[in-house]
């Protein structure tokens, strides 16, 4: 049997990895300011990360929700307390596309309407629900299109939300912390506040997509906290489990549960849990929220001053390096040349840096000449 091959594949064959560097089978060192998709949030083969998964999984790794699993609790107090969510619900499934997919129906559970706002250039999963949210037709099959009413408006424009709102049949309005696959972009603080307004006034549920921006990535817990307003429902994974397949989404304590709306085999197990705890508690040990923060500006700064850089965009350790020219050809030659793992996105000029919080700013200087050098 082959592999489906659905992928474009860099030649290059990861084996080890520690920190914020990967080695191939040659043995060959890379820095990864990339991180699998900014899902290494606490480094590559973090000590206290190993050390939790393997002692849970000397324990018992797996048992299906129909038993009490108490790693559950802990990991959603944990969560609630880094976090500033104490008060809310925490639902545990696999991957962020499953977070999302879960977060619409259950929008649609609580206010049974269907019609849902989101952005351009928004990115939210490959599942039917939230391909249908997604901004990129290119990747629906026939059976995703036009299974529920979607109305995308631009990032803070204040009146074409207010035209996709009036209606009063919105279930529920999704917006990322900071775009990811779409080029990151944002919306701004006062936007993010009077989306909240505009919601509660109309009855939509509020969703923040964090799977990308959340877990610090962003100098903050969640980058929707520079606003100070407070969603219906956030969703959550990439940096959860720090590598480990595990999401979720935090609900408002005002939407109800009721047994069986939601369900699902894989999620929240033991290890799962395991290795969410490890993310949480490193995250908070090393403080690596004012981390990201910290060398995100200085990285920043130093990106302003080459003249060849047309915007930086973005937050934190979630940045986007905008030029006039397409980044394709300095991607390849910063992978092959200099051994530095980017990222793309649908900007075809924009590079995306989404490197483990633990990085330090020594550790960036050599992307930094690198870019000099190529540029010049």
């Amino acid at each position: 049997m082959n592999l489906f091959s659905v992928y474009t594949l860099f030649d290059i064959t990861p084996d080890t990895a520690k920190g914020v560097y990967v080695y191939d089978v040659n043995g060959i060192e890379y820095l990864d300011l990339y991180g699998g998709h900014g899902v290494i949030s606490i480094g590559h083969s973090h000590p206290g990360y190993i050390a939790k998964v393997t002692e849970q999984l000397n324990k018992i790794g797996f048992y299906s929700n129909s038993v009490n699993i108490p790693i559950q609790e802990e990991l959603a107090q944990k969560l609630g307390t880094l976090s500033g969510y104490q008060d809310y619900n925490l639902f545990l499934c696999n991957s962020g596309a499953e977070a999302n997919e879960n977060a619409l129906k259950l929008a649609s559970f609580h206010n049974g309407k269907k019609h849902v706002v989101a952005f351009r250039n928004s990115f939210h999963g490959r599942t039917a629900a939230t391909l249908n949210a997604t901004d990129n037709p290119k990747i629906s099959a026939p059976l995703n299109k036009q299974n529920f009413p979607v109305t995308f408006v631009e990032l803070n424009n204040h009146d074409q939300l207010m035209s996709a709102l009036s209606g009063n049949d919105v279930c529920a309005v999704i917006v990322e912390g900071i775009q990811g696959v779409g080029g990151l972009d944002f919306p701004d603080e006062h936007f993010l506040q009077f989306l909240s307004e505009q919601c509660k006034k109309s009855g939509a549920l509020l969703i923040l997509d964090e799977i990308q921006s959340g877990y610090g990535r962003s100098g903050q817990f969640f980058a929707h906290q520079q606003a100070e307003v407070k969603p219906d429902i956030i969703t959550i994974a990439k940096g959860m489990g720090n590598g480990f397949p595990v999401a979720g989404i935090m609900i408002d304590p005002a939407i109800k549960a009721e047994i069986g709306m939601l369900g699902t085999t894989f999620g929240g197990s033991h290890l799962a849990c395991a290795a969410a705890i490890s993310v949480l508690d490193t995250i908070a040990h090393e403080d690596l929220i004012n981390n990201a923060a910290n060398v995100g500006n200085l990285l920043t700064a130093e990106l302003m001053q080459i003249p060849q850089i047309r915007k930086i965009k973005g937050r934190g350790l979630m940045l986007g390096i905008e030029l006039d020219e397409p980044v394709a050809e300095l991607r390849h030659k910063l992978l092959f040349d200099h051994q530095i793992f980017t990222g793309a996105s649908a900007n075809p000029n924009l590079m995306r840096i989404l490197p483990p919080l633990s990085i330090s700013f020594e550790q960036l200087r050599p992307f930094v000449n690198a870019l000099k050098l190529l540029l010049q």
